[in-house]
């Protein structure tokens, strides 16, 4: 059976549009959907749990995306293993599509192309997408996806996977090129941050998540580094891309700067995110379940079936990384 592992820290405003694109045309019995929630503080267990029999939910006291892809390792049992970031889309398709193509000779990890939900965000959001998405380092690698996807020999292969606060790099950096593929007609959605400050948050992680990878004996991440060259590349295919390219390079220095004090600490625990791109799906939410729909007719209200998280005790021994 294939399982679907979703860290989820602080979630609660995203999970459910997940979850109901990867439960709603599943079959029975066709995933172990897994979320972990860990460390929070909001409802994303609660989220979840109300999607009854079909999510299992295991919850943590502390935050940390390592310890919840351990546990959720932990309690799964089939294979192929997908492992999902909560604030992105993937429908049941796409997952399907994933193992389908772990099924190939020499294929041991998989991801989908993403999909970047541009619309409604300021230049300044666009114009680093813009230059980003045509990295070679971003358009061949599986990490910055929220989606990767291993059969049992990938997933042997990641047993040796340290506690680094950029998993997705560090998980495509143990796979050679030619043992990894990313599968066409398959698609991750993925929602960049509407702020500057969002933006900002998100690529100071990027920043420390490298640094402490490229501390990390046995990784290396020159191959997935920005050139200056790259750059120059893009410029050279689309001049009019020179001012976003400036900006870009002005970004990267802007991240620096402000993962500077926790480079100086040691400090690869502390989580920078976006919180703007959550608060607005949390709003579009809110504003599509106002508007009045008419049910059936002769349709009986549904009743919800409630469930309750697990919480992990002293038979799950469970590893932290902070």
């Amino acid at each position: 059976m294939t399982t679907v592992i979703i860290p989820a820290h602080n979630e609660g405003q995203v999970i459910r549009r997940l979850l109901k694109q990867l439960i709603n045309d599943a079959d029975p019995g066709e995933m172990d959907i897994i979320v972990v929630a860990n460390g929070c503080v909001d409802d994303t267990a609660e989220v979840a749990a109300s999607f009854g029999p079909a999510v299992r939910v295991l919850t943590l006291p502390t935050a940390s995306k390592y310890a919840a892809l351990t546990a959720g390792d932990r309690a799964a049992a089939g294979f192929p293993r997908i492992y999902v970031d909560a604030d992105v889309e993937v429908r049941t398709a796409d997952v399907r599509a994933l193992v389908a193509a772990l099924r190939q000779p020499g294929v041991l990890a998989a991801a989908p192309p993403r999909e970047l939900v541009i619309a409604g965000r300021p230049w300044w959001v666009r114009w680093y997408y813009d230059v980003w998405t045509q990295l070679p380092g971003v358009q061949h690698g599986l990490w910055g996806r929220g989606v990767i996807a291993v059969n049992e020999a990938g997933h042997r292969r990641l047993a040796d996977l340290p506690p680094v606060q950029g998993d997705d790099l560090a998980m495509s950096l143990m796979f050679e090129p030619h043992e990894t593929v990313l599968v066409p007609g398959t698609r991750v959605i993925m929602h960049p941050p509407l702020t500057f400050v969002g933006l900002l948050s998100r690529r100071a992680r990027c920043v420390t998540g490298v640094v402490q990878i490229e501390h990390t004996p046995g990784f290396d991440t020159s191959a997935d580094r920005t050139r200056i060259s790259d750059l120059i590349d893009i410029i050279r295919r689309r001049p009019g891309m020179l001012l976003p390219v400036g900006y870009f390079l002005s970004m990267a220095v802007f991240a620096r700067l402000r993962a500077s004090p926790f480079l100086v600490r040691g400090d690869y625990q502390t989580w920078l995110r976006d919180e703007s791109s959550r608060t607005h799906a949390a709003t579009a939410a809110a504003q599509s379940a106002a508007k009045p729909t008419a049910p059936p007719s002769g349709a009986r209200p549904a009743v919800p079936v409630a469930a309750v998280p697990r919480q992990l005790d002293g038979r799950d021994h469970v590893p932290h990384n902070g």
